[in-house]
């Protein structure tokens, strides 16, 4: 085959897969292939644990990831997204059970909690370290 036609039948096959499954799909279906996908996290945050605290977001983020890295119960942030205000990460270091954490700023200088995750017990398992960690803060309501 000549080169010409390799290049030719690549750039097809590269087009019709951008223009069929569309760029956000490839770039999520590179992202799962590689295991920092946080599709999973967001689809399944319909069911997340949630809790509001009177905390502003920036107080509330810092005070969340440093409950993440507490020495004996670390667990590993695998993604960061600062425009959907959420933390991806591993159950532990060695357990890459993804659970989410989502941040949505209410009114006043209160910030609602969202730990979602496809495992039941990896969503519990957060939200009790995140919540637990945060009560000394005043929490406003419980929701679930």
């Amino acid at each position: 085959m000549k080169k010409s036609s390799v290049f030719t039948l690549i750039t097809t096959f590269y087009i019709l897969s951008t223009i069929l499954l569309g760029c956000a799909t490839v770039k999520e279906m590179s992202k799962g292939f590689i295991g920092v996908s946080t599709q999973v996290l967001e689809e399944k945050r319909k069911d997340a644990l949630k809790k509001s605290f009177a905390l502003g977001y920036n107080d509330c983020y810092i005070k969340v990831k440093n409950i993440l890295n507490l020495q004996g119960k670390e667990s590993y942030i695998y993604a960061e997204d600062s425009k959907n205000k959420m933390i991806a990460i591993y159950l532990s270091p060695a357990d890459t059970t993804p659970v989410g954490i989502f941040f949505t700023e209410e009114t006043g200088p209160s910030t609602l909690i969202e730990i979602s995750s496809p495992s039941i017990y990896a969503k519990e398992e957060i939200a009790n370290r995140i919540f637990a960690g945060l009560v000394k803060e005043k929490s406003i309501d419980d929701k679930e």
